[in-house]
């Protein structure tokens, strides 16, 4: 029966992952993945060799799963899903083993799924949520290596830990590595778990770590040849970047601040044990150390600070959130010298309702994450239904490139527009996949398309109903002498124009 919290915690995310997994659309990173795992692997190497290496490994993983499941949205988001179940079962089963309590553990599973970016990255085709469940399974192998308990002593480890216990972290740490770089931060907030175990731990430990990062040395040096390009998007952060990214990675500030009430309750609560209460300072620095880091090297020229990038700590929360129900729970215990029925009961109903509140105020945000355009402020859907239904076979389509090529919008008119609707693009010199590339490469001259084209679409990004905003010069040139707008359409962020030639 030990095992009950970690799989009803597990069972509850997965549902809750599931629930409208389909309903948001794609947004830019997700057609990017669907871009990338859709080639073949000759060219999603030779893509990786020249653009986001880093996330490779997700790519791969992506590709064999799609070539079984299909490229659907529900299908290229289930293995976020499943990996954050993954990532509650974790979570349940650390918070179970640090507080010694099956009430901890459920209580940090339950809150895990509470939290509105849990919800909104297990419906995201990237690999942040894979991310989460390998490090929160190397934490939870670590735990068990350093044999941390509240009912253990906190100074001291076992004399020999399990090998297959640092094995296990060695492999996790590695995984969340090779799909994340920035996951090996945690590292560093592990450092006050590993130094409360005592100096007998420092070596396997250091060697565990080190033999994770080997074969992340790989992706190292390609992102270091490739950051600009990836990265460049992230502005440096500063000190009021900092102060608000905490609600930004929880998803709403009001579950934030509920999270924080309860791990408060495992510090303050009068009566509480001293073990809970130092394992839960430290689990506050394991959940703040990586994200103060990360703030930190995001001063230099490359930044790195943005929440879904820092997501694996969000379970670190909800495991001492867990621990602060369980506090509660015992204290009340405690109360009643002879644990009768009706003080359990009251202890039961008082942590069922510590869980509940945060549940409760996170339904609003819950159900905003679900919406059509909830990932991406660009309907690039209903895009693509505006051209579908009135295409006519050897129509064209400028969809706005350049500069604004990493919103992906004509990948993603590709995504959604259906099979049959395959409008030439006259712009489009080399597709993606021809240049190895995640954007396909534009010529400044289109190669004869507009002396044939009769109608040709013009998606741009904006909705001032203007149909050549964001297009360049000699496009909208060329367009304007020729062609005049014969429709033009607003969609959630984007504007879809129909231009007719003009008559001679």
């Amino acid at each position: 029966m030990r095992y009950w919290p970690a799989g009803a915690s597990a069972v509850t995310v997965l549902l809750v992952g599931l629930w409208r997994i389909g309903s948001p659309q794609l947004w830019r990173d997700e057609v990017s993945s669907w871009s990338a795992a859709s080639r073949s692997l000759g060219d999603l190497f030779a893509m990786l060799g020249n653009v986001d290496a880093s996330n490779g490994a997700y790519y791969l993983l992506l590709h064999g799963w799609t070539a079984l499941a299909g490229d659907s949205p529900t299908a290229l988001r289930l293995p976020s899903a499943i990996a954050m179940a993954g990532t509650a079962w974790f979570t349940a089963m650390t918070a179970q083993w640090l507080f010694h309590s099956r009430v901890a553990g459920l209580a940090a599973g339950m809150l895990l799924a509470v939290a509105p970016s849990v919800s909104r990255y297990a419906q995201e085709a990237r690999s942040y949520a894979l991310v989460a469940c390998a490090v929160t399974a190397a934490l939870w192998c670590l735990v068990r290596a350093l044999d941390l308990s509240v009912d253990r002593s906190l100074d001291r480890s076992l004399d020999r830990a399990p090998w297959r216990w640092w094995v296990g972290f060695t492999v996790c740490t590695a995984l969340g590595g090779i799909l994340h770089l920035v996951s090996l931060v945690a590292v560093v907030g592990q450092l006050p778990l590993v130094l409360a175990a005592g100096r007998r731990v420092l070596k396997p430990y250091a060697a565990s770590v080190a033999v994770a990062v080997l074969p992340v040395v790989p992706l190292v040096v390609l992102g270091t040849v490739q950051v600009g390009r990836q990265l460049s998007w992230i502005d440096r952060p500063d000190s009021e970047d900092l102060q608000f990214f905490w609600q930004g990675l929880i998803g709403a500030h009001q579950v934030m601040y509920a999270l924080l009430g309860l791990v408060a309750l495992g510090l303050l609560l009068p009566g509480a044990a001293a073990g809970t209460r130092a394992v839960t300072a430290r689990l506050v620095l394991l959940a703040a150390l990586p994200v103060l880091l990360v703030w930190l090297v995001s001063q230099g020229t490359t930044s790195y600070f943005a929440d879904r990038y820092l997501l694996f700590t969000v379970p670190v929360w909800a495991i001492a959130a867990g621990g602060g129900v369980a506090a509660a729970h015992g204290a009340v215990r405690a109360a009643d010298a002879r644990h009768t029925a009706l003080s359990g009961a009251v202890a039961t109903v008082l942590a069922v309702g510590l869980v509940a509140y945060p549940a409760y105020l996170a339904v609003p945000r819950e159900r905003g994450v679900r919406g059509t355009t909830a990932h991406s402020p660009n309907d690039y859907s209903g895009a693509a239904e505006l051209i579908a239904r009135g295409y006519r076979s050897g129509d064209e389509l400028i969809a706005a490139g350049g500069l604004e090529a990493w919103l992906m919008i004509g990948p993603a008119l590709d995504y959604y527009l259906p099979e049959g609707v395959e409008p030439a693009q006259p712009y489009v010199a080399r597709s993606a996949e021809d240049a190895d590339d995640l954007y396909p490469v534009e010529s400044r001259v289109p190669a004869g398309g507009l002396r044939t084209a009769h109608r040709i679409w013009v998606v741009t990004n904006g909705t001032s109903g203007d149909p050549y905003q964001k297009l360049t010069a000699e496009q909208t040139s060329a367009l304007r002498a020729d062609f005049t707008p014969a429709e033009v359409r607003r969609v959630a962020g984007l504007t879809v124009s129909l231009l007719v030639r003009n008559q001679q």
